[in-house]
C-alpha cells in the first residue's frame, strides 16, 4: 500500500486539516507525472517545494503537536489537583458513594486523556514518516541537484514531536493516577505503577523490566569497565566459549520473520496487541554446527511480552518452516529420556503453535541481525542481566523481488554468506543490502522484584549519566527492516532522525536532566503515596552534584527562603542541616551556632601543631595553604562567612574523603622510614654525648661534661619529637586532611641546639687554649701537650 492512501485511512477526523498535505507535496514536486515536464525543475521550483515542506507543513504539524502536548498536559495537572483534594485513604472514614463516583469520573477523564494520548502520537509518527517519504522522493526525483534528506533529518531531531521522551512524562503521571484510584475503589491492578521508560518481559517465569539505551564508540569503553567493575563478564554458552579460548566476544546472528506485506513490522511500530515477532538465533558460524533456536516474542495488550522458544536441527530448519515436520523426532528422543509428560506436552504446544503462526501469517526470513555481544551477569544471580551489543549490520535476507532475490528461495538463510563465513562488516555483498548500525546498544534487564523502587544505585547512576542515550522501544528488528525496506514499509520509528545527530551530551547537562526527572518523579509518588497512606517512593538527591543543588531541594525550600529574605542576612545553616526545614528551627539553630565558635568543617588551624606555617605563617607553599591565605585575603577568615543560597546543604566532608579508606602501602612506609631515620639520628647523638661525658668526667673536664649533657638532652627531644610527628602523620593520613605533612620545628630545634653547642665549645676551646698559652710563659708546654688537652674538648 502506497503512503498517501495509508495516511488517507489513517487521519484521525477531529484533526483531519492538521495533517501534512502529502498530495500537494507530491504534486509540487511532480511526483505524480506521467513524463517529464518540458521545463526542466528550476531553482525556483526548488524555493517553493522547501518552503512549503520546512516553513508551512513542518511549522504546522510541530506547532499543532505542541499545543496538543501543552494542552494534556494542563488536563494531567488539572486530574492531578482533583485527586489531591479528595479524602485520602487513612483519613479512618468510610468512602462515600459521592467520593467513588467523583473517582469514577476521574477514572473516565484520565481514560479520555489516554486516548488522546495515543492519538497524538500516532499522529506524531504518521507526520514523521510523511515528511521523511517526502524527502526521499524529492532526493530521488532532484537529487543530482538538490539533496533535503540530511536537512529534514536535522529539522525533525530538533522538534520533539515524534519522540518518546516528550511523552513519558505524561504516561508516568497518568499511570501513577490510575493506581490511586483503583486502589481506593478496591478495582484489581499492578501491584506498583509502570515505568513508561520500561519495557515488561518474562522470561523462564520469571518477570523483567528492560531498558534500552544507545551508547558513542567514545563512551563504549568507559561504559564496559564501569559495569566490569561491579558485575562479571558472562560465556553466554560453550560454542562461544570455545571461539579463540573465549577472548572474544561471542557472534549472533539473529534471522528475522515477516511476510511480503510486512504485518509483524507494522503491529510492532504501531503497538498492535498482541504483536509478535518471530527469529532465528544462533552463536558463532553456521559452519561450527552451533545450536540454533527459534524464537518467538509477544507483546501482550498490557504491555508485557513473553517468550516461546526451542531448539531446532539446521536439517530440519526448512521442513518446519513448510509445514512437512512436526518434531516428532525431538518429541520422541525427550520420551526416551524420561523427561516430565507436562515439559513434552508443553514443547509439543509450543512447537505447533509457532509452526501453525508461521504459515497463517505466511512467514519467511526478510531481515537479518548480526552483531558481537558483551554479556554481563553475575553467576548464579539473574537479578541484573546487562548485554552491550557492537558491531551491528543489518541484512537483507527477502526474496520480495521475485527476479533478483537475495535469498535462494529453495534455502531458508542465504548461503553465500553463511557458508563464506563472511563477518563484519560485510564488505563482499551488495552494499545496498546492507545497513551498519552506527551505536552500540545497551540493555540492562532488571528482575521486577529489584526494580521496584530497589534498583541498585549504581544502575541508577548510569542510566542517568552523560554516557548512555536512552532509546526504550528500540528494536532490532524493527531498525533493520525500516532502514533496508524503507519503501515498503508506510511508518518509520521515531529514532531514525536521532541517527543524524549527535548523541553525546555535556555531563553537567545530563546530570541535571536526570535529577529533575527523578525529583520529579518522586514528588507525584510523594503524592499519591499520601493519598492512599502508603510510601510509594523517595528521592536522594546524588552527591556527584557539584553544588549539592537540585530540582527538588530547591522547591522544598521555597517557604525558607521567604522567610529568610525578611531578615537582613541568611540564617548560618549548622553543619548537616537539612534544606527545607522550618524557619522556626533554623532560627534556634542559628543562636545555638552562634554561642559556639565559628570554624569552617575543614578548617582546622588549630589542629595545625608544628608546622612551618606556626613558626612563618607565609611559609608553606601546599595547595591546601596557599587556599587558606587566598581564603583569609578575601576576608573568609574569622567570624566572617558566606551565607549559603535556599536549599543548598553546607557539606560535612569533602567529596574526595567520601567512600571506604584505601590507603597505598608506600604511604605508611614513607611515614616508617621517616621515624626510623630520626630514631637513627637519637642513636648518634646519644653515642656522641655518652663519649663527651665520659671522656670529660675521667679528667675533670667540667665543659665536657656540660656540652655531653646538652647533647643527651637533645637526643631526647629528637626521640620524643620524631615518636610525636610519626603518630600525628598517621593520624592526619587516616583522617585524608589536605595540610602540611612538613613538621619542621623539630628539625630546627635540633639543628639549632647542634649548631649552637658547636659554635660555645669552639669559643670556649679557644679562649682556654690562649689563656693556657700565657701562663706558660710563651712556651712552657708543648705543641703535643696542648693537642691533647684541646682533643678533650672537640665533640
Amino acid at each position: 500500500m502506497r503512503f498517501g492512501r495509508t495516511l488517507r485511512k489513517s487521519v484521525y477526523p477531529p484533526w483531519k486539516d492538521k495533517y501534512i498535505d502529502y498530495a500537494k507535496l507530491k504534486s509540487i514536486l511532480r511526483e505524480d507525472t506521467a513524463d517529464e515536464d518540458e521545463t526542466a525543475w528550476t531553482e525556483d521550483d526548488e524555493n517553493r517545494f522547501c518552503d512549503e515542506v520546512f516553513n508551512t507543513q513542518l511549522e504546522k504539524v510541530a506547532q499543532f503537536q505542541a499545543e496538543k502536548l501543552e494542552d494534556l498536559r494542563r488536563r494531567v495537572d488539572s486530574a492531578f489537583e482533583t485527586l489531591k483534594e479528595l479524602p485520602a485513604a487513612d483519613d479512618g472514614k468510610a468512602k462515600t458513594d459521592a467520593d467513588a463516583q467523583r473517582l469514577r469520573d476521574l477514572e473516565s477523564e484520565l481514560d479520555s486523556i489516554t486516548n488522546e494520548v495515543r492519538e497524538l502520537q500516532k499522529y506524531s509518527n504518521l507526520n514523521y514518516t510523511g515528511f521523511l517519504k517526502i524527502a526521499k522522493k524529492h532526493d530521488r526525483k532532484r537529487g543530482d541537484r538538490y539533496r533535503i534528506r540530511p536537512m529534514m533529518m536535522l529539522s525533525l531531531s530538533k522538534r520533539p514531536f515524534n519522540s518518546e521522551q516528550a511523552y513519558s512524562p505524561l504516561l508516568n503521571k497518568l499511570s501513577l493516577m490510575y493506581f490511586a484510584i483503583r486502589q481506593q475503589l478496591e478495582e484489581p491492578g499492578d501491584a506498583y505503577p509502570a515505568d513508561p521508560d520500561s519495557q515488561a518481559e518474562t522470561h523462564n517465569g520469571e518477570r523483567y523490566t528492560a531498558h534500552k539505551f544507545w551508547v558513542h564508540p567514545d563512551n563504549l569503553l568507559e561504559v564496559k569497565t564501569y559495569i566490569l567493575r561491579r558485575l562479571p563478564a558472562l560465556v553466554y554458552s560453550q560454542q562461544s566459549a570455545r571461539e579463540v579460548d573465549g577472548q572474544q566476544d561471542p557472534t549472533v546472528t539473529s534471522l528475522y520473520f515477516d511476510n511480503a506485506k510486512f504485518d509483524l513490522y507494522s503491529n510492532k511500530v504501531e503497538r498492535d496487541a498482541e504483536a509478535s515477532s518471530l527469529r532465528l538465533r544462533w552463536y558463532g558460524q553456521l559452519s561450527a554446527r552451533p545450536d540454533i533456536f527459534l524464537e518467538q516474542k509477544i507483546v501482550h495488550e498490557n504491555g508485557t511480552s513473553e517468550e516461546r522458544k526451542f531448539a531446532i536441527k539446521e536439517k530440519y530448519i526448512k521442513p518446519y518452516l513448510d509445514g512437512d515436520y512436526k518434531m516428532e523426532k525431538s518429541v520422541q528422543k525427550m520420551e526416551r529420556q524420561g523427561q516430565k509428560t507436562e515439559d513434552v506436552q508443553e514443547f509439543r504446544s509450543t512447537a505447533d503453535a509457532i509452526q501453525d503462526f508461521v504459515r497463517k501469517n505466511q512467514l519467511e526470513p526478510v531481515v537479518r541481525a548480526n552483531y558481537k555481544r558483551t554479556a554481563f551477569q553475575k553467576p548464579g544471580d539473574d537479578r541484573v542481566r546487562i548485554a552491550i551489543d557492537t558491531d551491528i549490520a543489518f541484512i537483507r535476507e527477502d526474496t520480495v523481488d521475485r527476479y533478483r532475490p537475495c535469498r535462494d528461495p529453495r534455502s531458508w538463510h542465504r548461503v553465500d554468506i553463511d557458508s563464506s563465513n563472511m563477518t563484519y562488516p560485510f564488505s563482499n555483498i551488495n552494499q545496498s543490502e546492507v545497513s551498519r548500525f552506527p551505536y552500540a546498544v545497551l540493555e540492562i534487564k532488571l528482575k521486577e522484584d529489584s526494580s521496584r523502587g530497589k534498583r541498585p544505585s549504581w544502575i541508577q547512576d548510569l542510566m542517568g549519566s552523560h554516557l548512555v542515550h536512552p532509546c526504550p522501544r528500540f528494536s532490532k528488528f524493527v531498525h533493520g527492516t525500516a532502514s533496508l525496506f524503507e519503501d515498503y514499509v508506510n511508518r518509520l520509528p521515531f529514532w531514525l532522525s536521532d541517527l543524524d545527530t549527535d548523541i553525546r551530551k555535556d555531563p553537567q547537562v545530563a546530570f541535571e536532566e536526570e535529577e529533575e526527572r527523578r525529583a520529579q518523579r518522586a514528588e507525584n509518588e510523594q503524592v499519591v503515596g499520601s493519598i492512599l497512606g502508603t510510601k510509594l517512593g523517595s528521592y536522594v538527591p546524588t552527591r556527584s552534584s557539584p553544588v549539592a543543588k537540585s530540582y527538588l531541594a530547591e522547591r522544598m525550600a521555597a517557604d525558607a527562603a521567604a522567610a529568610s529574605s525578611q531578615t537582613p542576612q541568611s540564617p548560618t545553616f549548622a553543619a548537616g542541616d537539612e534544606a527545607g526545614e522550618p524557619s522556626s528551627r533554623r532560627t534556634s539553630d542559628h543562636h545555638d551556632n552562634n554561642s559556639k565558635k565559628n570554624q569552617h568543617p575543614h578548617d582546622n588551624s588549630a589542629l595545625n601543631y608544628g608546622t612551618l606555617s606556626t613558626v612563618f605563617p607565609g611559609f608553606s607553599l601546599t595547595k591546601y595553604a596557599r587556599a587558606k591565605q587566598a581564603h583569609e585575603a578575601a576576608g573568609g577568615g574569622g567570624s566572617r562567612r558566606a551565607s549559603l543560597p535556599p536549599g543548598v546543604v553546607e557539606p560535612t566532608e569533602w567529596l574526595k574523603n567520601a567512600g571506604p579508606l584505601q590507603i597505598e602501602p608506600k604511604v605508611w612506609l614513607a611515614n616508617e622510614r621517616t621515624f626510623l631515620k630520626w630514631q637513627h639520628i637519637c642513636v648518634l647523638l646519644g653515642g656522641l654525648a655518652v663519649s663527651l661525658y665520659s671522656a670529660g668526667g675521667g679528667r675533670g673536664n667540667a665543659l665536657a661534661q656540660a656540652m655531653g649533657a646538652v647533647f643527651i638532652g637533645v637526643a631526647l627531644f629528637a626521640g620524643a619529637w620524631s615518636s610525636w610527628a610519626t603518630l600525628k602523620r598517621r593520624e592526619m593520613i587516616v583522617q585524608r586532611s589536605g595540610k602540611d605533612f612538613d613538621f619542621l620545628l623539630g628539625p630546627l630545634v635540633v639543628s639549632g641546639a647542634l649548631g649552637l653547642a658547636l659554635v660555645v665549645n669552639f669559643v670556649l676551646a679557644y679562649r682556654q687554649a690562649f689563656a693556657d698559652d700565657g701562663l706558660s710563659g710563651g712556651g712552657a708546654r708543648t705543641n703535643a701537650s696542648m693537642g691533647g688537652d684541646m682533643g678533650d674538648l672537640r665533640i
